[in-house]
């Protein structure tokens, strides 16, 4: 470790802290992302830490921005010749904007991803509302800003992941929910709000159990069913638990695996929340690899979304196929030239996305992702690939710097 003091009148109350926070001794005080809300949390960190300290070798980039944010407090402090002999030229100033906002836009879901576990694994009361919300708000923004680069890196992890399958569940589930209530439901940006909160937490009392769940090769046990068959419950109340009031997000979590086709219209708000992640959550386990099975392909996971209990079209799952496309990003494919990509963006119709080629006509890899149209005939898609079937590894970044 490389621990380096702050200065605690630098410490921005009610904003996502940019870096690790330790204390003296390197012990942590608060992840990336959390939010302090008042003054006397912020005493009661440094009473804890003997003083507020950041490791450089851990949060290198976050602190050489915030030591650039205190240059700009200090130039404050100057004289205007002196403010006006450092200012960058316009050009300068654009330029670190818009390298700034892609900086923002742009997600790094492995940290994401053990965020999301460590809250939902262990949640406090003390600091689980700071915490949630402020990975809350951080997935808002990316489904806002970049739903497809979101949609891909959440729906390539889930066709992998086991250690860390619950978080990564839930996000992609609130993820989903979010764009479809957004982008094709036209729900209030405050109903897309509490069904993106709810979606995240629905699953908060066994996320332990989930993740040991993924790995787990024999059969469950007694214990582990009945644990499973009343999660719902008892993520309420947990919730409630950690200071959740409202209603419409208790109800929803509450009501997430309740078997109940029929129109959305004819549905509460919290209903009709529970029933779109009840579709969701359908697709999300099907894509998603155990110990002692394979993940199911795409289109199978969409079709169980798409017909309700009674086999018909179900309003929410038609809501999501529609969204998300027949071949959603992240989905691997295979063209009528004989060569298999992965989705990495919607398109005009529901089965022409853009796709990254992978391997050629001769199974070989390409070396580098060839994007393709896959609304002209050439490259028409004929069918879905299985993950386990794909033999190139991949970079996700490079995978999202194409969308």
């Amino acid at each position: 470790m490389n621990l380096v003091s702050l200065n605690i009148e630098s410490i921005q109350l009610g904003h996502p802290l940019p870096f690790v926070l330790r204390g003296s001794d390197g012990a942590l005080l608060a992840q990336k992302g959390y939010v302090i809300r008042t003054r006397e949390e912020l005493a009661k960190m440094v009473a804890r830490g003997r003083q507020l300290c950041v490791d450089t070798d851990e949060s290198g980039g976050s602190h050489r921005a915030y030591l650039a944010q205190l240059q700009r407090m200090l130039m404050a402090d100057t004289n205007l010749g002196e403010i006006a002999s450092m200012k960058m030229t316009a050009a300068e100033e654009s330029a670190s904007r818009d390298r700034a906002a892609a900086a923002r836009a742009q997600a790094d879901w492995p940290e994401l991803q053990l965020r999301a576990t460590q809250l939902l694994r262990s949640p406090s009361p003390s600091d689980f509302g700071g915490r949630f919300q402020a990975l809350h708000d951080e997935l808002v923004r990316h489904c806002e800003q970049t739903p497809d680069a979101t949609l891909l890196a959440l729906i390539y992890l889930s066709t992998q992941e086991t250690r860390m399958y619950s978080a990564t569940h839930s996000m992609l589930v609130s993820c989903v929910c979010m764009v479809v209530a957004r982008e094709m439901l036209r729900w209030p940006s405050a109903q897309v709000q509490k069904l993106g909160h709810a979606a995240l937490s629905m699953n908060i009392a066994m996320t332990e159990l989930q993740d040991q769940l993924a790995q787990q090769s024999h059969p469950l046990t007694a214990a582990q069913i009945a644990a499973v068959e009343d999660h719902a419950a008892r993520s309420e109340a947990l919730l409630r638990h950690l200071g959740v009031a409202d209603p419409a997000w208790l109800e929803a979590v509450r009501c997430h695996h309740h078997r109940t086709p029929g129109p959305l219209d004819k549905k509460t708000e919290a209903q009709q929340m529970a029933r779109l992640i009840q579709r969701a959550d359908i697709f999300g386990a099907r894509l998603a690899p155990r110990a002692a099975r394979w993940p199911m392909p795409v289109t199978a996971a969409m079709q169980a979304s798409y017909y309700d209990e009674e086999q018909q079209a179900d309003e929410a799952g038609a809501a999501l196929v529609k969204t998300l496309g027949v071949y959603p990003p992240g989905a691997f494919v295979r063209l009528a030239s004989r060569e298999v990509g992965v989705v990495i963006r919607r398109g005009t119709t529901a089965t022409t996305p853009k796709v990254a080629v992978l391997t050629n006509r001769d199974g070989m890899p390409t070396g580098e992702p060839i994007p393709r149209d896959t609304g002209m005939p050439p490259w028409k898609i004929t069918g879905v690939v299985a993950f386990k079937d794909v033999r190139v590894k991949l970079s996700l970044g490079r995978l999202l710097q194409m969308v």
